[in-house]
């Protein structure tokens, strides 16, 4: 089986080495991609880890390359304790998180992090380009996620794979798991489809980390809606759901919001599936510094409702409600300059530049809008609520500056007129990241539980985006490579105990 988007293969990567390091002596995984794509959606992601930390000095221990003196003096990194973790995650999911799943991810995020540094040399990085904003000549971090991935994805994979090999660990592309394996109650294997060969793999335990269903149009349509069957899939295509057939084949227990994903403001012209060079380049996460309007001219998000990391998560479930699934992002030139240059850089979109409101909703018909005189009067009177709204704009902080006038949908932070030529402007659709709703596990042990018992299935183990309890409706940024990390190395553990038993000494991981 594949392993999953914001946590998949790297789940799995981790509960293999884990596995290792506590002396397993077979460790095979199992995955139905080809090899060249290996990873699952890590790969496609920037690499942000939120985590717990005391500040600067603590994640200053984690860089792979050393800051100088000089620099470090310019950086502004708030602490992000436990609390404030634990709150964002409840927060952005409406206080439907399980306590204990979520203070199972909070309570063992830096120690992650942490062994992820150190055992596997993650290139961590602080990042500035996504997560930082220069005011006043200094480099000032919000949203209590500071950690990032010198090369993304890729490097991240990279160094796992490279791992994976020093470990000997072995690893089986182009083979499904078709059928987990029971000895009474207990699991001991799995049977796998080889390139069309059927296996019957022994073990003493097995680890789904398998991913959503993102990457299933007719599951997406059956769990989130109708409209779901057009989103673009961010990642891997190999994503589709299979690992929840086998847990459900076994009696495991579902949890989790089984109606909701991660969906972000994703490029139109995007591929329908993730594209390996250009990866997440396709994300459009500048709106807080201007407007998003839908095809028949209106806004229909408070696009400075709070930081993009807790809101990019959930946006493109609202773009995709839209009229014909797309909107635009619209920007003056007063904030243009500060769009992230990997996002909006030339030849990474295309962009439609005008001298007005006026020129600019003419031009933007060609792209799909349907009212332009609708586009202008949104504009305009968007403006008229702003007026005077310059001094105290801070993008680093909740700044307060809203829209001061009555509009159906108001802009509570960083709401500039947008009066400068030239306008810019681009076209967004949804592109879906992972699913949320997964299977039940101990927030210990990662051991899948039954639904019949509400005990662990003995021998099964479930980590990554499989994983359900955590997230509900939204999710702040960097948490879900996080959880990856902290439930595969729980899992490696937990499957790992079990070698005192050593009558079988392999542990699949699907």
């Amino acid at each position: 089986m594949h392993a999953e988007l914001r946590s998949p293969m790297l789940a799995h990567m981790a509960l293999a080495l884990t596995l290792k390091w506590h002396g397993t002596e077979i460790v095979l995984m199992i995955d139905k991609c080809p090899e060249e794509w290996a990873g699952g959606n890590g790969y496609f992601t920037e690499g942000a880890h939120r985590t717990v930390h005391n500040g600067l000095h603590d994640l200053l221990s984690l860089l792979e390359t050393p800051l100088p003196a000089a620099e470090v003096e310019r950086i502004d990194v708030e602490p992000y304790t436990a609390d404030a973790f634990a709150e964002d995650i409840q927060r952005l999911g409406g206080g439907r998180a399980d306590p204990e799943m979520v203070r199972g991810v909070v309570a063992n995020s830096r120690e992650a992090v942490g062994w992820l540094r150190e055992r596997i040399g993650a290139p961590f990085s602080l990042s500035f380009n996504r997560q930082a904003y220069e005011v006043d000549g200094r480099m000032i971090f919000w949203g209590g996620m500071s950690l990032s991935m010198i090369g993304g994805g890729k490097s991240l994979i990279a160094k796992h794979r490279k791992a994976l090999k020093k470990d000997g660990v072995e690893v089986w592309f182009e083979a499904r798991a078709i059928e987990l394996l029971m000895d009474g109650e207990e699991i001991c294997g799995a049977v796998v489809d080889r390139v069309g060969k059927k296996t019957r793999v022994k073990a003493r335990s097995v680890v789904l980390a398998a991913g959503g269903f993102e990457a299933n149009a007719e599951k997406r349509i059956k769990h989130l809606g109708k409209n779901w069957e057009q989103a673009h899939v961010r990642g891997t295509p190999y994503n589709t759901g299979d690992g929840f057939e086998l847990a459900h084949a076994v009696g495991a227990k579902f949890a989790g919001d089984w109606g909701g994903c991660h969906s972000t403001a994703w490029d139109a012209n995007a591929p329908r599936w993730g594209e390996r060079v250009r990866t997440n380049t396709y994300t459009k996460s500048g709106y807080p510094l201007g407007l998003m309007v839908n095809l028949v001219g209106h806004r229909f998000v408070d696009e400075g409702e709070d930081f993009r990391n807790f809101t990019y998560a959930k946006f493109g479930r609202a773009i995709l409600e839209q009229p014909g699934g797309y909107a635009f992002q619209v920007w003056d030139a007063k904030v243009t300059g500060r769009l992230r240059k990997e996002e909006y850089g030339e030849g990474i979109v295309e962009k439609i530049w005008a001298q007005s409101i006026e020129e600019l909703a003419e031009k933007l018909v060609d792209w799909g809008l349907e009212d332009q005189q609708q586009f202008v009067d949104t504009l305009h009177t968007y403006n008229a609520a702003t007026k005077g709204n310059l001094d105290g704009w801070n993008p680093a902080v909740k700044d307060g500056l809203r829209t001061h006038k009555p509009l159906e949908v108001p802009k509570t932070n960083w709401a500039l007129p947008l009066d400068s030529p030239p306008f810019m402007a681009v076209k967004v659709t949804c592109g879906i990241t992972f699913t949320f709703g997964g299977l039940a596990i101990d927030p210990q042990t990662a051991a899948v539980m039954s639904a019949a018992t509400n005990k662990p299935i003995p021998g099964l183990f479930c980590t990554g985006e499989m994983v359900g309890g955590v997230f509900y409706g939204n999710y702040p940024g960097g948490s879900g490579l996080t959880s990856g990390a902290v439930f595969g190395r729980k899992a490696g553990m937990g499957a790992g105990a079990r070698l005192s038993n050593r009558k079988q000494k392999r542990d699949v991981t699907v």
